[in-house]
């Protein structure tokens, strides 16, 4: 008995060491109206659930995380826009979470202990834990992550969304071999992209995904489905802004300028905002994505800014290509005007879940604005011997800090092609895997203002040997497909999410389709010489 008195008396001691010496953690909340609540608690926890007592010989004392309460404002800041789309808490506050109903909330604790799990993970958790109402938590092993913010977030996500049912998002490649457990993503700088429940260290846009998972190339789990389930007891938060133009935000100028916030919470979600233009003038806008630092970084959303006139008719799309934020800068006469702000992808990361909050400042200038810096950027193009040749003019006061040749094979997305310096005004490509292309350029001021040239579209001369549509639009659940050979397809729906994958083989092949409502839907074919988008219509 005295040995166990001992050991009980020594623990107690510990455990009141580890708080006694822990810093006072800033209380930090994302969305306090919401009842579920996901607790980050870096202070120090001894653990008593039964789940990880096999592991621990006992109860499991942890050390606090060893981060700093600058370290912790950004993980915190971080993890909370992972999870701004849903109706759930994101908090630092320990009352929160011990308010918060037992089978609705979940704490993850930050600690350097990791020696009693031994595997060198950077965290661990257990899928579906959120709901079991038993007060078991999840780790992530701050000193094994080198007290890095950036990684140390990504694992708190990552782990919390295991408990919240998700498994890891696995990388198979086209023979369907597995590549990695966790999908790396793919790019590289603000742009560049990776699944939160694969590995997303590396990557600066780093989302949820619809994507394939450890059980085979054909196996997709769709996260936004599963955090938002019945089972998990919540959904998405409540729309912040109207998404049509009759319901239209209209925000209070305060001298010829005005701000909004909102949130992208689903990817058919759309925040409309109507202005008026008091007199002929010039109109400037700068749309950010929540971020955390330079580059937007821990940005959640690539925004899409679209400026529509009274009548509705599209006069202007603003989005750069390897860029997270948007800028506008336009000459318009007096009236009433849309902006549309929506989440988009780009060419690493898939427009599913391109959701998150975001800030727009705007600002008319009506005396001394009849002229902008740029008088005209005008592109024209032609298809010649399986070549496509770019030329345009540039007429501008400015001087051109960047210029860029920008690609679009889906007709969604835009990336760069070029960067052929700020003197040169005509590009030759050879496009590969697919027959229509569009282009547009991109050019940067040195007044920190973007503008982008008007779209042109370009099918190429030579014959390319792709699968093809039967019949389009599609009138039965059956789609009929002619392929001049083996290829692979991947039916999307107009976000780019997953519907169905398969096989094709020479000849006339039929896909089963039996659940596709009315709409535009892509279908994506990849071969040896890359892939090609076929856009298809089922009536």
């Amino acid at each position: 008995m005295k040995p166990l008195y001992r050991y009980l008396f020594a623990l107690i001691l510990l455990a009141f060491q580890v708080k006694a010496g822990a810093q006072a953690i800033p209380a930090l909340s994302s969305y306090p109206a919401a009842s579920a609540v996901i607790f980050l608690d870096f202070d120090g926890h001894t653990d008593f659930s039964t789940n990880w007592l096999p592991k621990a010989f006992g109860p499991l004392v942890c050390g606090p995380s060893g981060m700093n309460n600058t370290q912790i404002v950004e993980i915190f800041n971080r993890i909370a826009e992972d999870y701004r789309p849903f109706n759930i808490n994101i908090t630092t506050d320990s009352t929160k979470f011990l308010a918060a109903p037992i089978k609705k909330r979940m704490r993850v604790v930050f600690t350097v202990t990791s020696s009693w799990y031994g595997n060198g993970a950077g965290g661990v958790s257990l899928v579906n834990s959120f709901t079991m109402g038993t007060n078991v938590p999840c780790f992530v092993f701050t000193a094994l992550l080198n007290y890095m913010p950036k990684r140390v977030a990504e694992a708190g996500s990552h782990e919390a969304g295991h408990t919240l049912g998700l498994q890891h998002q696995t990388k198979y490649d086209e023979s369907c071999t597995k590549v990695s457990d966790y999908d790396p993503g793919k790019g590289t700088g603000e742009i560049g992209w990776a699944p939160i429940m694969g590995v997303g260290y590396y990557q600066n846009f780093t989302l949820w995904h619809n994507g394939t998972t450890i059980y085979g190339c054909n196996s997709f789990q769709n996260d936004l489905d599963v955090i938002t389930s019945t089972a998990n007891g919540f959904g998405y938060r409540p729309d912040d802004h109207g998404k049509t133009f009759a319901t239209a935000t209209v925000p209070a100028f305060t001298a010829n300028q005005f701000d909004v916030t909102g949130v992208i919470d689903r990817n058919t979600d759309q925040d409309v905002f109507r202005f008026t233009m008091p007199a002929n003038g010039r109109f400037q806008i700068d749309a950010v994505p929540y971020n955390v630092g330079t580059g937007n970084a821990g940005s959640d959303l690539d925004m899409q800014v679209s400026l529509y006139s009274e009548q509705e008719a599209l006069l202007s799309v603003y989005n750069p290509g390897n860029l997270l934020s948007s800028v506008a800068d336009t000459l318009l006469t007096a009236g009433t005007y849309y902006l549309k702000v929506e989440g988009k992808g780009n060419q690493y990361a898939p427009a599913y879940a391109s959701l998150g909050s975001y800030s727009m400042h705007a600002t008319i200038q009506t005396t001394g604005a009849g002229v902008l810096p740029l008088r005209k950027l005008d592109l024209r193009g032609t298809a010649n011997g399986g070549k496509h040749q770019l030329n345009w003019q540039v007429d501008v006061d400015e001087t051109i800090v960047q210029q860029t040749v920008e690609i679009s094979v889906d007709g969604q997305s835009f990336h760069t092609l070029a960067d052929p310096g700020t003197e040169v005004r005509s590009y030759v490509y050879q496009p590969v895997g697919s027959p229509t292309a569009r282009y547009r350029v991109n050019i940067s001021l040195e007044d920190g203002h973007r503008y982008y040239s008007n779209v042109i579209t370009l099918q190429s001369d030579e014959k390319l040997n792709w699968p093809k549509l039967t019949g389009n639009p599609v009138q039965s659940n059956t789609i009929h497909i002619s392929s001049p050979g083996n290829y692979g397809y991947i039916l999307l729906d107009a976000n780019g999410s997953h519907i169905s994958s398969g096989k094709l083989s020479s000849g006339l092949n039929t896909v089963n389709a039996p659940n596709l409502s009315p709409g535009m839907y892509l279908i994506r074919y990849t071969g040896q010489d890359g892939q090609y988008t076929e856009k298809l219509i089922r009536q």
